[in-house]
């Protein structure tokens, strides 16, 4: 294979390994891209995705179940648009089908060989130049290439100007504060692109996911035996962090006790692994963020004052999307995430109307520019003509109903919630082919709240028509 920078991609994460005696995949991938990771399952795949942005996906099969339940993970919880290519030892059109229909890129028959890799890394980078070229109006000339910060209003330029400001100071820790959803991580990443550049170097976590021993072990690791079950040393993410980026994310739930350790952390610039006694040196560029208004959570002594004044050297404050400075952006972000949505599913490009501009510009945007996404994403569902009228708007399923409901086939006087309710479950089982677990996602419920709803509008899935075939939703969903 050539080694020249057109016929590589960056960073490839795959899934699994090659069957035995097939070691030429190794040597054909890691001459194919500049970093290669692997991981055993889904969980550990997500973790390496999350902080290594990579260019590639590979998931080997062993089986078409096992596969299909892989990818239906890594869909639903990884929020990136990275290309994801199925790599099947005893591949067939049924299967291909399958896996393409359930979001793979491409499905090819291993084993991997010069020609078919070289043909995969042309084909991504001439997809990845054409979508940048296209989604490039969407950002603004402060917009680090590498950080997807729609926006053009005067909030989201200043918040970019500041950020860049703070990420080309000496300034660590950095404090990000905003409202959830309003872009805190992104704008850590953005932090990360000026003051690293290396998407690598950047680890996140949030601090309210975990309980505060398993987090303290997270952050610092642990030496063997100091702990029940813990049979090995772990390297902590402050260590694995290296000289790049340590994002605590949602910081406020942190427990007080690990707060007094951080602060020690971010003055001493050292830390020990839980068990340990042997001081290690954090590099990293740490960054907070929080949804809360931590100097009044200082005051009230649910956050550590001195932690608190440590942290907010200059803190970078993300205005709501709703706020006057940042409201033009919400038409510019509904364009963006349709756009985002058309690549991703393969349909014709959509477009707002005036009204439903008119419509999104008027609503108040509580939960930010997550919110927004799942608006556009209901609409996008709705949709049926090529364009996204008012009726497909929906900002809440549970308080309101639509013109959609009354227009399709409920009833011409049947306003009531619960056919309304009924009529959104089945448009995204439609749309996702009645595999649950993404139609709970694009609903914004879980999938045991679907599972009731099913239950109770007595909804079930139209049976196969050739005898003995399996329907999407019982393929491991």
């Amino acid at each position: 294979m050539d080694n020249s920078d057109e016929s590589m991609l960056g960073t490839v994460v795959e899934i699994g390994h090659p069957t035995p005696g097939g070691p030429a995949d190794d040597q054909q991938l890691r001459r194919f891209a500049a970093r290669h990771l692997r991981a055993n399952d889904a969980a550990s795949a997500l973790q390496l995705i999350k902080n290594s942005s990579p260019e590639l996906v590979i998931l080997r099969i062993d089986s078409d179940d096992e596969g299909l339940r892989n990818l239906q993970k890594i869909a639903q919880l990884s929020d990136t648009q990275t290309p994801l290519v199925v790599v099947a030892e005893r591949p067939d059109v049924d299967s291909a089908v399958q896996f393409i229909r359930a979001g793979a890129y491409d499905y090819i028959g291993g084993p991997l060989d010069d020609d078919r890799l070289t043909k995969l890394a042309a084909g991504l980078r001439a997809e990845k130049s054409a979508a940048e070229t296209k989604l490039q109006r969407y950002f603004c000339p402060q917009c680090p290439p590498s950080v997807a910060f729609v926006g053009q209003s005067e909030g989201a330029v200043q918040t970019l100007e500041m950020i860049r400001l703070v990420a080309e100071s000496r300034c660590n820790p950095i404090l990000i504060l905003g409202e959830t959803g309003a872009g805190k991580e992104l704008a850590a990443r953005a932090v990360h692109a000026w003051r690293c550049g290396d998407p690598v170097k950047f680890v996140a976590i949030n601090c309210a996911a975990l309980t505060a021993n398993l987090l303290e072990s997270e952050l610092f690791g642990h030496v063997k035996g100091a702990f029940t079950g813990a049979d090995r040393d772990k390297t902590g993410l402050f260590e694995l962090a290296g000289t790049g980026s340590m994002l605590l994310d949602e910081i406020s739930e942190m427990a007080p006790d690990l707060q007094a350790k951080l602060l020690r952390v971010l003055q001493e610039r050292t830390f020990r692994k839980v068990g340990g006694t042997q001081d290690i040196r954090c590099d990293a560029t740490i960054i907070a963020t929080s949804n809360r208004r931590l100097d009044q959570q200082a005051r009230t002594g649910r956050f550590r004052k001195d932690l608190y004044y440590r942290l907010a050297v200059f803190p970078i404050n993300i205005p709501p999307l709703g706020s006057p400075k940042r409201r033009q952006d919400i038409p510019l972000l509904g364009e963006y995430f349709i756009e985002i949505l058309s690549g991703r599913d393969g349909e014709n490009i959509l477009r707002l109307t005036k009204e439903a501009r008119k419509k999104l510009l008027q609503h108040d945007w509580p939960g930010n520019v997550r919110q927004l996404r799942n608006v556009i994403e209901r609409a996008f569902i709705l949709a049926k003509a090529d364009q996204i009228s008012p009726a497909e708007i929906v900002f809440d399923l549970s308080g309101q109903t639509t013109d959609k409901a009354r227009v399709e086939g409920t009833g011409a006087k049947d306003f009531s919630l619960e056919t309304a309710e009924r009529e959104f479950i089945l448009r995204a089982l439609r749309e996702t082919g009645w595999q649950r677990t993404r139609a709970a996602a694009l609903l914004g419920i879980t999938r045991a709240t679907l599972h009731a709803k099913l239950k109770r509008y007595e909804i079930a899935p139209p049976q196969p028509a050739v005898h003995g075939s399996q329907h999407p939703s019982d393929s491991g969903d």
